[in-house]
């Protein structure tokens, strides 16, 4: 049970920062709000190694870690700008279907899926397809790039979660370190290649190290939850993340979604839930 609850706290800690990331990413440019926050996760990673523990790793696993960091960071920034223009409570639980990419992996590795995966791949798929309905046709356009923007997310965090899982050691510091240093070499140079805007960081700089810390402090509590319980307990605690943000989006912006979308919302998540619970 402690496992379990670790993994739920660190599904909180994970939807508060996704939820401060699409805020402000409504506010200032998505490669700001990387730009800032990444680095100052980066920081508090060094200063969690001596807590997390840090086993030597190999270079190739060092450098599938660094390539993990990077696609995260990708999705991180898709992420955040599907929840810039689209509905919050849509676009997390579709991006939380990025635990697809390791149970395909294993697929293409000669592994057999378990009938608890197939059952939720197909009730997730439901989901995303509920949630992919756009009632009003005005708002057709926006809604279809925010769900392929989302798509694009879960693309990048199940390729994260694949590299991590490569590279992790029973003391993962230095892996969790070197994620963090690809995805930040990534936003440099998507930072050099666009040259955003910076306007309005200053007055958004408290937020933008929140989002960092909040993201540094699931990835340190899950890391921690997994070597206390069972992994398809802890996988399923950590990946309700959704969850938490779609309260914040309901309770801080007033987000309303018909009876259906809501239908969409709990299918996918249940989906996400049995797919890393028949890990």
């Amino acid at each position: 049970m402690l496992g379990l609850a670790i993994s739920l706290a660190s599904a909180c800690s994970w939807g508060i920062s996704d939820f401060l990331g699409g805020l402000q990413s409504r506010r200032i440019a998505v490669l700001a709000v990387l730009a800032i926050s990444q680095p100052f996760g980066l920081l508090l990673a060094l200063v969690a190694v001596p807590a997390l523990g840090a086993d030597s790793i190999p270079a190739g696993d060092l450098a599938i870690a660094f390539l993990a960091g990077a696609a995260s960071l990708g999705g991180l920034g898709a992420f955040y700008a599907a929840m810039a223009m689209g509905t919050i409570s849509v676009v997390a639980p579709i991006a939380a279907l990025g635990v697809v990419i390791p149970v395909a992996v294993g697929l293409a590795r000669g592994e057999e899926p378990t009938a608890i995966q197939m059952a939720g791949l197909v009730v997730a798929i439901v989901g995303v397809v509920v949630l992919s309905r756009e009632e009003d046709p005005r708002h057709q356009p926006v809604a279809r790039r925010s769900i392929l923007l989302a798509i694009g997310a879960a693309i990048g965090f199940g390729l994260f979660f694949t590299g991590l899982d490569v590279a992790s050691t029973d003391r993962p510091g230095w892996a969790i370190v070197s994620t963090r240093a690809g995805g930040i070499v990534a936003m440099a140079a998507a930072v050099v290649a666009v040259r955003p805007s910076f306007a309005g960081v200053g007055g958004a700089l408290p937020a933008l190290l929140a989002i960092g810390f909040f993201d540094m402090l699931a990835n340190t509590l899950f890391a921690v939850a997994s070597t206390r319980g069972l992994l398809p307990v802890v996988a399923v605690g950590g990946s309700m993340y959704p969850a938490f943000t779609i309260a914040l989006a309901h309770s801080v912006l007033g987000e309303r979604l018909a009876r259906v979308q809501w239908g969409g919302v709990v299918l996918a998540l249940v989906g996400v839930g049995l797919i890393a619970g028949g890990t």
